[in-house]
């Protein structure tokens, strides 16, 4: 049985391993490719593949944002033209940088993930499990697959995330404690991290990126260029039209807007 597939990643080099690889085991057909969230909803449903190849992160829709839409839009047709069989959502298999707790989750859920840099082996297993939930009718349904990823996700993200951040600082990749990190900021598309005791630069793309990595109870987005620790406000300095910055406890005493949408999360969080 050949799989007609696309492959779905941000990063042109990524697309070509994967895809020499998938060339080399033979069985399955690479009918399109595209690098972000968008193209990805828009070739599943031109092409309706068997699989897709799709990266966890990318700018814009992440891999996650990809699955909701699609399965808003089948719900939706289903709603408009009851009784009318639709074609079924592809297998989605995951690829990520990160091994972290999403992994562990799509691989109990049956929906599978690959590790970049991509391994012969572990893609060749990847289609095998494909191939072999097609085969297995009704109850092994790619939807129910990812209605249950979705569903555990949902419930396990508050928990696990990891203690620990890979921060450069010039040449060096440093492991900081969350505790430590006392903001983060988005200039041009670099993300400063500022600690107690130094300042350095995260691999994430994006502050969404970089909030699936921190502990939502302590880091909060109080502005669009802003990820704060709560821990290490400082103080609560009131601003020009009832806005507000925080001053934060890093060795600057920097000066943290907060946007008028967050406004009122900081008067609870505070009791303002």
């Amino acid at each position: 049985m050949t799989l007609s597939a696309l492959i779905i990643d941000d990063e042109q080099l990524a697309r070509d391993e994967l895809k020499y690889l998938l060339e080399t085991l033979g069985g399955v057909e690479v009918v399109g490719q595209g690098t972000n969230g968008i193209e990805a909803v828009d070739l599943i449903e031109e092409h309706h593949p068997d699989l897709v190849f799709l990266d966890v992160q990318m700018p814009g829709l992440d891999g996650f944002a990809v699955i909701q839409r699609l399965r808003d839009r089948l719900d939706a047709r289903r709603r408009a033209h009851p009784g009318v069989e639709e074609e079924p959502l592809p297998q989605i298999i995951f690829a990520t940088a990160y091994d972290q707790y999403a992994v562990r989750a799509f691989d109990v859920n049956a929906v599978d993930y690959l590790l970049k840099p991509f391994d012969k082996s572990r893609v060749e297993q990847a289609v095998e499990r494909a191939k072999s939930r097609l085969a297995g009718g009704p109850a092994t349904a790619p939807e129910s697959q990812i209605d249950a990823l979705l569903r555990l996700l949902n419930r396990t993200q508050p928990n696990h995330q990891p203690a620990k951040l890979i921060v450069q600082a010039q040449n060096r990749l440093l492991l900081v404690d969350q505790a430590e990190i006392c903001y983060a900021a988005i200039d041009e598309g670099v993300i400063r991290v500022m600690t107690l005791n130094f300042e350095g630069q995260s691999k994430c793309r994006t502050l969404e990126e970089l909030l699936e990595l921190l502990d939502p109870a302590v880091f909060w987005r109080a502005h669009r260029g802003f990820v704060v620790n709560i821990n290490h406000i400082r103080e609560v300095v009131p601003w020009f039209k009832s806005s507000y910055q925080l001053r934060m406890n890093d060795k600057k005493q920097t000066e943290v807007p907060v946007s008028r949408s967050q406004t009122r999360r900081l008067r609870e969080l505070f009791k303002l």
